[in-house]
């Protein structure tokens, strides 16, 4: 079947199917007048195209392919490819997508009619739709799913308070394009930027533009510029001064775009970001030029704003994870930041992950491709490594000029003098960098876990038996200084003097502490100082150049607005012991993205410094060193190759299978019988009697297809049980 929506099975089976969308005849009522919809036969098709191709939703994985259906002449002139339809399937009014319309049709019975357009908006383009069918068999999902999640439901006052696009006739299939107007999906694939001392030439001095100091940079916005399409992994810098940052960087290779008469899609992780990133293409491009798309938007808005795109009154789209199916016209970039963030991956089936999605974009519009952020996740490093992108660095030379000191609390000297050190929360040379930076501006102080005290253990020296709860085995903790102790799982109230279940004493002890304690005794040890809490619901965007104790959770930290005068990373062990696969490179992310915020050296003062706290010897922990160096590229190269040796994600792919263990039974049977390997037997059932297992790849390329053929065969079978399958996400491999 055309319209790139997956090919339809051959024989008989189809036409039977087909003739069932048919609805039968209904009963003639007294009186001798039918009340029914005229049937097909009775309502002419169109003269031009009268078969349209519709993809129906309806939510089951084994019907996800386009259905043909006749158009009516009475709906000739709204029936358009990518708007939005109402059709007859199985009985029952479904919505779906008028993907294509031609002259005749594939099926040789009688076609059901479209029962209405409800609106003829043209909104899945066909580039988009292009980019969602290579990610729905990427993830071995439906291509329903994936529409579901890049096209926001219709709004009919947004959609009437948008104006329409000048001269907009190419939205009519039966209009012939201007002449000059580009191909609307063209299947080319972004090519590497070059690299090399001859790829940025420039007689500007460091630090007068974002982009001076990378020497592949400057050649990627001229390339860009000129309508080709590089594709590139950047490894940003600190800010150095103002105009400097990342958001500037950004702004300046969306300006290229559009001086080449192109658009661009920025997706980061928060809203925050979003904020930034606008207000520096608004600075570099003018007003007006940007819509946001967040979730925090209302339906109206975010349809208002997906118009504007669409219509192109609206150049650049910026915006959080749905941002990256923004309906820009004429793209020339698409900019990912950060993209370790697991905020970047969809949680919804089939479980995308923005990387992927703007990178089949790019290949399908022929556009430039930049992901880039402080750290280098291990995906981005194994594209960088396969020729996928290229690579935009900064030379050795200008990190050490540029990046913070990072100090280990309790290593070289300062054990020496603070034996304690290692084994101390908040050491001394952390509590130094505090005082002094606190003479100056503000200082920042990342917090790896959320709320109060978050587990309790018996204070006797000699047990340390970790607080259970009597009702459900969950660990105990505090809300509050004068809450009390309470199940974090159950909310089950433990009472007061309970003894513990190994001695019996009826003291305890907290044995991690959240950001709201640290808080609280950051705020005792400074009488006076101003205290800052970041995280959770409560999530500060900036903070001014003005002393104050910052608090805050990993993702949460403000921006300061001149740079904070030290940073502070308490509990570093917690992030490195996390039981997931990329614990490591995880932890480096969160670790730099909070250092990044340090004061750039202006000549004016010390160096700014941070200080890790809670490490053991730096010597033999790679993430570590690698913070120390600032040098996540060489992190993120070190885990590929231990991936590639284990044959591990991303280097070989891995399907997560979780639900009922009949299901999941069920499911891995299937899996294996398709030729992919199963690395063990099912997890016991957890209190929600959900089990999971890991399936790994057999031969390449086979594992998605497979996933795809078992969720069609369960749907087609009507399985009751609700099995999850999710490939490529580090925690569920671990």
């Amino acid at each position: 079947m055309s319209g790139g929506a997956g090919t339809r099975p051959e024989g008989s089976g189809e036409a039977t199917e087909q003739l069932a969308l048919v609805p039968a005849p209904a009963p003639t009522p007294p009186g001798g007048r039918s009340r029914r919809r005229k049937s097909a036969s009775e309502r002419p098709g169109a003269e031009v195209d009268p078969v349209a191709a519709v993809l129906v939703d309806t939510g089951l994985p084994h019907l996800d392919r386009p259905f043909e259906y006749l158009v009516p002449a009475d709906l000739d002139v709204d029936a358009r490819p990518g708007c939005r339809v109402r059709v007859r399937f199985a009985g029952r009014d479904h919505d779906g997508f008028l993907l294509e319309r031609r002259a005749e049709p594939d099926h040789p019975g009688r076609l059901a009619a479209l029962r209405s357009v409800v609106s003829p908006e043209g909104v899945l383009t066909p580039a988009v739709l292009a980019a969602a069918t290579s990610v729905a068999e990427h993830y071995g999902g439906t291509l329903a799913d994936v529409l579901r999640l890049a096209i926001p439901p219709r709004h009919a006052r947004a959609e009437r308070g948008v104006s329409p696009r000048a001269g907009d006739t190419a939205t009519d299939p039966r209009v012939p394009a201007p002449t000059g107007t580009p191909s609307p999906a063209p299947t080319g694939t972004p090519s590497p930027a070059p690299t090399g001392p001859q790829a940025a030439p420039t007689d500007r001095p460091l630090g007068a533009g974002p982009w001076d100091p990378y020497p592949a940079g400057p050649a990627f916005l001229r390339r860009t510029e000129a309508g080709e399409s590089p594709a590139a992994a950047w490894t940003a810098l600190p800010a150095r001064g103002p105009g400097t940052d990342w958001p500037a960087a950004v702004a300046a290779a969306v300006g290229a775009a559009l001086r080449g008469g192109r658009g661009a899609v920025v997706v980061v992780p928060d809203h925050r970001d979003v904020d930034r990133v606008v207000d520096a293409v608004t600075a570099e491009a003018g007003e007006g030029v940007c819509a946001r798309l967040t979730a925090d938007l209302g339906p109206e808005a975010r349809y208002r704003a997906f118009l504007s795109l669409l219509r192109g009154h609206a150049r650049v789209a910026v915006g959080t994870r749905s941002a990256a199916w923004a309906p820009v016209v004429r793209p020339g970039l698409f900019v990912c930041w950060d993209d370790g963030d697991d905020l970047h991956q969809e949680p919804r089936a089939p479980y995308h992950h923005v990387r992927e999605v703007l990178l089949e974009r790019a290949r399908h519009e022929e556009a430039a491709l930049l992901v880039g952020g402080y750290a280098r996740s291990v995906e981005l490093e194994a594209w960088a490594a396969a020729g996928v992108v290229a690579r935009i660095e900064p030379p050795r030379t200008v990190v050490r000029s540029c990046a913070p000191r990072v100090t280990v609390a309790g290593e070289g000297r300062a054990e020496e003098r603070d034996p304690a050190a290692r084994t101390a929360r908040i050491p001394s040379t952390a509590w130094r960098a505090l005082r002094d930076g606190l003479t100056l501006g503000p200082v920042l102080v990342q917090v790896p876990r959320q709320g109060y005290v978050v587990s309790l253990t018996c204070a006797e020296p000699g047990c340390r038996t970790p607080a259970r709860c009597p009702r459900c085995e969950g660990p105990v903790g505090l809300v509050g200084a004068a809450a009390a102790a309470t199940c974090r799982w159950c909310g089950h109230e433990v009472p007061r003097g309970a003894g513990c279940r190994s001695c019996g004493s009826p003291r305890l002890r907290a044995a991690g502490v959240g950001a709201g304690r640290t808080a609280e005794e950051l705020g005792r040890a400074f009488p006076g100082a101003r205290v800052v809490r970041s995280g959770g619901e409560h999530v500060v965007a900036r903070v001014p150049d003005a002393p104050a104790l910052v608090v805050a959770t990993p993702g949460a930290e403000p921006v300061a607005e001149e740079g904070y005068r030290a940073v502070v990373l308490l509990d570093g062990w917690l992030l490195l012991d996390r039981a997931a696969l990329d614990a490591s490179v995880e932890a480096h992310r969160r670790w730099l993205s909070a250092a990044a915020l340090v004061r750039g050296t202006r000549g004016d003062g010390p160096r700014p410094g941070v200080v890790l706290c809670g490490v053991p010897a730096h010597a033999g922990v790679p993430a570590v060193e690698a913070l120390v160096r600032w040098d996540p590229v060489s992190l993120a190269a070190r885990e590929l190759a231990e991936r590639t040796t284990l044959g591990l994600p991303p280097v070989r792919r891995h399907v997560t299978v979780s639900g009922p263990g009949g299901g999941v039974r069920d499911v891995v049977e299937a899996l294996e019988a398709a030729g992919q390997i199963v690395l063990g037997a099912p997890s016991p059932a957890g209190p929600d009697g959900r089990r999971a297992t890991v399936v790994r790849e057999g031969a390449a390329g086979t594992l998605a297809p497979a996933v795809r053929a078992v969720r069609a065969t369960r749907s087609a079978r009507k399985a009751e049980d609700s099995v999850r399958l999710v490939l490529d996400v580090a925690e569920a491999s671990s």
